[in-house]
């Protein structure tokens, strides 16, 4: 099968899923979710809900750490043991003009961690900065690609070893003095010593585009779509193109966006993909901006325990605005969002319209351009993951899988699955209860028939809070004997969250 056809069939599958609930005399679509995890992300699984509600639950700012990490278009990649960060820093030894994206004064430095909490910036040895050495830039003197340098570990089968690192930089130096013409390519053996893989750009600067690449571009291999992919900086009309998805027994509507049209010019969000880095597809407007909202950087990954669902937490830029009712229009207070794309699609999704992460009561947060995260949500306990503030050096922590959850309270609700079909022998929740709170779950034919033995009776209450709980039905080992079944989960919950699940 072509790529071409690939790419259009999984996004037909995605597109597809969004059929929540099958009209009477049509047959439901099954989904293949293998023991792959779920998340509640998107609504993308929920049939039909009762008494419950979809929840973002924003991060919590850990206190600055002694050594913490900080700089601009961040990075951070955890390779084993290791947390490697990557960041743009400044060459004070530079004289020239600084006022432009892509100066000579700018360059490439790089950190360690063993805890993803401190951090050390090792002397490398490798480009002289400042007259001296003693450094930790692994790319100087190489305008304008330290502006944007943004790298990730290749976890393509096969891969080169010489090239296991890989990264995009370029500007097209609209209205600069120094002019570059796309995307290029970078690859390492250890994500310190950096070549440029070719001299032309892999993604070229198309003229049609306004300042496009000015901020980070971020790559990946996706092994759901077999390819690698890349989201990178366009500016474009705002498109206007909303398309509301309902989300059953949620009372409202989320959004989904993706359409073209015309209106105001907003930095946004294009995506292109390509078999080998080198040679990319034309590339895909994904449009997600909401009308007046600039998406400074999209900073799109996947998710680490569920690589079919990417990440985005952008920069959301309110040009004009900074702070305490002032107004200036060069100038921009910012935050962070919260969206996600499955692979293959040309669309975000976002159920959440407000921020993320606010700029909250630091007065700095609320200067122009002062907030942006790091590269890649990263795990740094066997419960918790965080997200990087580059900017401030804090560190925000929030639970494993935590991003949204399917929230009962007091009084108890339910929700109901879209078919599928599973593999494994036993079912887990991320699940949190209060004292006082329960979760079951029944497993039941797309007809809406409980599966003898895994009745909502039948199953024993969870009562707790757990990244991962085995759901137990009285008397039956395990859900194994369904698997490869048409199977549904019914869910009743009271005063309770959950984040996710899987079989295995």
């Amino acid at each position: 099968m072509s790529k071409k056809w690939q790419t259009f069939l999984l996004g037909f599958i995605f597109l597809a899923g969004w059929k929540m609930a099958a009209g009477e005399g049509e047959e439901k679509i099954v989904l293949k979710i293998g023991s792959r995890l779920e998340l509640f992300v998107d609504g993308f699984i929920i049939e039909s809900m009762k008494n419950l509600e979809l929840r973002l639950h924003s991060p919590e700012r850990a206190p600055l750490p002694a050594s913490p990490l900080k700089g601009s278009y961040a990075t951070v990649i955890k390779d084993g043991p290791l947390y490697r960060a990557y960041y743009r820093g400044d060459d004070p030894g530079y004289k020239g003009r600084r006022n432009y994206s892509g100066h000579p004064g700018e360059i490439t430095c790089y950190a360690e961690s063993r805890d993803g909490k401190e951090w050390t910036f090792p002397g490398l040895g490798l480009f002289e900065v400042n007259g001296s050495m003693d450094n930790n830039a692994v790319l100087a003197g190489q305008p304008p690609f330290s502006h944007n340098f943004s790298p990730f570990l290749d976890s393509r089968p096969g891969v080169d070893e010489s090239e296991r690192f890989k990264a995009l930089a370029g500007h097209p130096g609209f209205r600069r003095k120094v002019r570059a013409d796309g995307l290029h390519a970078f690859v390492s053996p250890d994500g310190i010593r950096w070549r440029r893989k070719s001299s032309s750009p892999v993604i070229p600067f198309d003229s049609s585009w306004s300042h496009a690449f000015d901020s980070q571009n971020v790559s990946f291999w996706s092994q759901e779509e077999n390819c690698y992919v890349c989201y990178f900086r366009t500016w474009a009309p705002y498109a206007g193109g909303r398309k509301e998805i309902t989300v059953p027994g949620s009372g409202g509507t989320a959004g989904r966006t993706g359409e073209s049209g015309g209106g105001e010019e907003l930095r946004t969000i294009s995506r292109a993909t390509s078999p080998d880095f080198m040679n990319w597809s034309k590339p895909v407007a994904m449009n997600p901006n909401l009308p007046g909202e600039h998406l400074y950087t999209n900073q799109v990954h996947p998710y680490f325990r569920a690589p079919h669902i990417y990440i985005a937490f952008p920069t959301r830029y309110m040009a004009g605005r900074i702070g305490s009712g002032k107004t200036d229009p060069m100038l921009g207070s910012t935050d962070i969002l919260f969206m996600t794309s499955r692979a293959g699609s040309s669309s975000f999704d976002r159920l959440f319209r407000e921020a993320f992460i606010r700029p909250g009561l630091d007065e700095e947060r609320w200067a122009s351009r002062a907030n942006y995260v790091a590269l890649n949500v990263i795990p740094t306990g066997d419960s918790e993951m965080s997200i990087y503030h580059a900017i401030s050096g804090h560190r925000y922590v929030m639970r494993t899988d935590g991003f949204v959850s399917l929230c009962a309270g007091a009084e108890e609700g339910e929700f109901i699955t879209r078919p599928f079909i599973f593999e494994g022998n036993t079912l887990l929740l991320n699940v949190s209860t209060s004292a006082a709170g329960m979760m079951k779950v029944e497993l039941r034919d797309p007809s809406g028939i409980p599966y003898k033995g895994f009745s909502l009776d039948e199953c024993e209450p969870a009562v707790c809070d757990r990244i991962e709980h085995p759901v137990r039905w009285k008397g039956n080992p395990g859900p194994g004997s369904l698997a490869g079944k048409p199977v549904c989960l019914r869910v009743s919950m009271k005063e309770a969250d959950l984040y996710s699940f899987r079989f295995r």
